[in-house]
């Protein structure tokens, strides 16, 4: 931790690059924000993988909202954890600068959670002499949501493609109850299309506001130009597998940058990096940024 700590000192151009164990902690305690892979892979019996692509959302629509139906009201009941808010803290230039002075910081982002976001909100409302840090321009573009949002919602009209925020809970009547009341071996519910969430301005069949699988990631060129200026990547809860968010570590290296891996347990090429914390993001991560 010290050796760490001097890195951090010594950095100018910092990224963070977080997945989907960063928030793992965040909602119910013995529950959590369910992964895509492990214990969280499986949505009823159907792998959660499948689900997030354009040919499941064309070929079911109704199994693929309520999916995202599902992951909707996990992510509302949830909280940021002491990860998400030592990320957002550190993204504040008066509070950063003290254990890397003169520093620059993005985080970038794979969850579609939202609970980054709204660890900047939280700090900006417990800490009224950040606010106005905090909600400047320069600190809300910090954050890079590079696989969407999942309180977005996107009109699926090709003359349209209308995007809204949407927090409303159920996102529509016919959704309501669907996120708990079956189970595998229950026939699956169907809901008629007509009745799934609408675009607000063109009421043509909506879609979920997120990146699909096989489809392209958000700020793909403002993260390479980051990349390739990073002095220290760290990387917290992520499997390292979904490129090209894997592939920012290694380039960061290769540029003579330094690495540190936050993960609960090992994973592949934490073996190459200069510092590696297992245990939970939450409780490593606010001290390793000296914000415990």
């Amino acid at each position: 931790m010290p050796s760490f700590t001097a890195t951090l000192k010594a950095s100018k151009h910092i990224i963070a690059v977080a997945g989907a164990g960063l928030s793992a902690a965040s909602g119910e305690m013995t529950i959590g924000i369910p992964t895509f892979r492990g214990a969280g892979g499986l949505w009823r019996k159907y792998d959660a993988m499948g689900l997030a692509t354009p040919q499941a959302f064309q070929a079911n629509p109704s199994r693929v909202w309520q999916f995202y139906h599902y992951r909707r009201e996990k992510a509302l009941a949830a909280q940021p954890n002491p990860g998400h808010l030592a990320l957002a803290m550190f993204s504040v230039p008066s509070l950063r600068h003290r254990m890397a002075p003169n520093s620059e910081f993005t985080l970038i982002t794979q969850n579609v959670d939202g609970l980054s976001r709204r660890a900047l909100e939280q700090i900006a409302a417990t800490h009224p002499e950040l606010a106005g840090e905090v909600n400047s321009p320069a600190v809300q573009d910090s954050l890079l949501e590079m696989h969407g949002r999942l309180f977005d919602v996107v009109c699926t009209s090709e003359a349209c493609r209308y995007r809204e925020h949407n927090t409303n809970s159920p996102i529509c009547p016919a959704l309501a109850g669907t996120e708990n009341v079956f189970t595998k071996d229950e026939p699956e519910p169907h809901i008629d299309e007509a009745d799934l969430p609408r675009c607000s301005k063109c009421g043509s069949l909506a879609r979920p506001g997120v990146v699909w699988f096989e489809e392209m990631p958000w700020y793909l060129d403002r993260i390479d130009d980051l990349v390739d200026q990073a002095d220290l990547c760290i990387v917290v809860g992520t499997s390292s597998t979904v490129y090209p968010a894997a592939g920012y570590a290694y380039a960061v290296r290769e540029n003579g940058g330094k690495t540190a891996v936050f993960n609960l347990n090992r994973s592949e090429g934490d073996q190459d990096a200069d510092f590696l914390f297992l245990g939970p993001a939450e409780t490593t991560l606010p001290k390793a940024l000296g914000l415990q």
